[in-house]
């Protein structure tokens, strides 16, 4: 097991009488891709921030790897149509960075030719590419990512979720997942824990989908459909149907 990056301990947390995460336990270990899924209202974005530091639990503790830099891409940005800011000095503005360093993160998400353009007329994916390279800009050991697919066609979440998958086999940096797109981020995690405000159960993929909390909350049916998806991903046919490994290695870090 790797070692952890970051540990939440017996987290609760309460709006009005609903404690939306209730005692809950996690951990992410270093260089793993661990993805939250569950239900709307089921606490994911709330834990994510818990984890983050950026909302303070009613109880239990959050310990983070000393030195750990974390870089967030939330749920939704709206950006100012009266605003047009270039996308290079919207990345830039998570620190006073040179050029190269805005250019290579763009770089790394996909997102270099659209430096120069304006944020608000980026479409979904685009805009979702972008707030990614602002992530990787702080060269983070974990990359924590609130439904980054948001906004995005089914293509275009599947192209993002294996450019996660790259990015955290070529940085080295743990990945903390938000996500309601289960077959397509599932394939691509190496334990997934499954949320309904406390934790229904938690594993592997191949485990979390064959659990029956899991089909009680996303149908009985669901694990079948993400052992097929999985199955799709673990290699390709070549023309004359012969199966080749996947060239990115997709499906072999997952289980």
């Amino acid at each position: 097991m790797n070692p952890p990056v970051l540990v939440g301990e017996g987290l609760v947390k309460r709006f009005g009488a609903r404690a939306v995460v209730d005692g809950v336990d996690m951990r992410v270990g270093a260089g793993e891709i661990v993805t939250l899924i569950g239900p709307n209202g089921a606490g994911k974005s709330v834990l994510l921030k818990i984890m983050l530091g950026l909302i303070a639990p009613d109880s239990g503790r959050v310990t983070r790897a000393q030195g750990l830099r974390v870089g967030y891409m939330p749920q939704r940005l709206s950006p100012d149509p009266n605003l047009p800011m270039p996308v290079a000095r919207f990345v830039g503005l998570a620190g006073r960075l040179p050029p190269g360093e805005i250019d290579a993160a763009l770089d790394l998400a996909g997102a270099l030719d659209l430096r120069a353009a304006p944020l608000s007329a980026l479409s979904g994916g685009e805009l979702q590419r972008v707030l990614l390279a602002r992530a990787l800009v702080r060269k983070p050991g974990l990359l924590a990512l609130d439904e980054p697919a948001q906004g995005v066609d089914v293509t275009g979440q599947d192209a993002l979720y294996a450019l996660v998958a790259r990015l955290r086999d070529t940085l080295g940096c743990a990945v903390l997942l938000v996500s309601h797109d289960l077959h397509l981020v599932m394939a691509r995690s190496d334990r997934v824990l499954c949320l309904n405000g406390h934790v229904c159960c938690t594993g592997k993929p191949e485990a979390v989908g064959r659990d029956p909390a899991f089909a009680a909350l996303f149908g009985p049916r669901a694990g079948e459909s993400l052992a097929l998806y999985r199955h799709h991903h673990d290699h390709v046919h070549d023309a004359h149907g012969h199966v080749h490994p996947h060239p990115h290695g997709e499906g072999h870090r997952h289980g």
